[in-house]
């Protein structure tokens, strides 16, 4: 077994586990063993745990980009004041305050790009266990010989394989062969919804999470770029995957848009849109944001009690004249 094999190896049983034992609860609650709509089932299941477990990792990788985003201004001084030195001794003397300054504000440019390096081999074991089980090959783990057989042979709604791709029907129909049509518009029904997830993800960000010193970087024209060219690999390459893979990637999608919306809309970049519209709204609540980020709720003063009338024995007796 190759490096890569033996560090996939406990991720690919943790997922096999998840999926086999996602499959045995639909099963036992009366939907069919060998269904396709069970496996799916069991597709969708295993997505949200994973994602819903790499969300400590998505929240410090949020933090650690937020942190580097409110050193940018003096770390873009630093630059200036030593560009077009190329001197060993103006290098050294920028690398060292670049490393105090990181000190200084505890922010690292490597804790940003961590988490994402972290969650790579869980997606690769994903999409591997994915893969092969729709090609009926056993894994490495629970997903047993006949587990593998069962989900390679299943069909979606009794009529389209999981392991089919739009770009296999596609390939018969062109060649004057019999094909399945019910394959190429559920798989085209999803590489829309894939693109379409994947381009209001993007869009979100550039639109809305933003601020205007980005805006005006070469990182902004980087971005507008990526808005376009995601959607477009998904496009292109989605044809070619089995309907079983595409659930995930489709599932996966939809949860990153739903995670991206939170964040924005909670945790926005300061000076954003977004930042300002949280802004508002809490203020239209009654509380106000401190400079540390802490939300402070800003109570209405009471207004004092109005003195009653005393009644009953308390009140002024009226006068009736002398008694006699």
């Amino acid at each position: 077994m190759d490096l890569i094999g033996t560090i996939l190896w406990p991720l690919k049983w943790a997922v096999e586990l998840l999926l086999v034992a996602f499959h045995w609860l639909f099963s036992n609650l009366g939907m069919g063993y060998n269904d396709g709509l069970t496996w799916v089932l069991s597709i969708v299941g295993l997505v949200l745990v994973v994602r819903a477990a790499l969300i400590p990792i998505f929240v410090r990788q949020i933090k650690s980009q937020r942190k580097m985003l409110e050193v940018a201004p003096q770390l873009k001084k630093i630059q200036d004041k030593y560009k077009g030195k190329k001197d060993q001794f103006s290098r050294e003397a920028m690398s060292r305050e670049t490393m105090e300054l990181y000190k200084r504000t505890g922010t690292n440019p490597l804790a940003s790009c961590l988490p994402l390096l972290l969650q790579m081999p869980i997606f690769f074991a994903l999409f591997s266990v994915l893969n092969d089980a729709q090609r009926s090959n056993a894994g490495v783990g629970p997903l047993n010989q006949a587990l593998a057989t069962s989900f390679g042979n299943a069909n979606l709604f009794g009529v389209a394989p999981l392991h089919d791709t739009f770009a296999q029907q596609w390939a018969l129909w062109t060649g004057g062969s019999d094909f399945n049509l019910s394959v190429m518009i559920i798989a085209a029904t999803m590489v829309v919804l894939m693109t379409a997830s994947q381009f209001i993800t993007q869009l979100q960000i550039v639109s809305k999470n933003m601020s205007p010193e980005t805006k005006a970087s070469p990182m902004f024209r980087q971005q507008k770029i990526m808005l376009y060219l995601l959607p477009l690999v998904f496009a292109f390459s989605g044809v070619a995957f089995p309907l079983g893979v595409m659930f995930y990637w489709l599932t996966s999608n939809i949860w990153t848009m739903a995670q991206q919306f939170l964040v924005i809309r909670n945790m926005p970049t300061p000076g954003s849109e977004a930042a300002k519209a949280r802004e508002e709204r809490l203020a239209r609540k009654g509380k106000l944001i401190a400079t540390d980020g802490d939300i402070i709720v800003v109570e209405e003063p009471k207004k004092p009690a109005q003195r009653q009338q005393p009644v009953g024995k308390n009140r002024a007796k009226k006068q009736t004249g002398p008694k006699k």
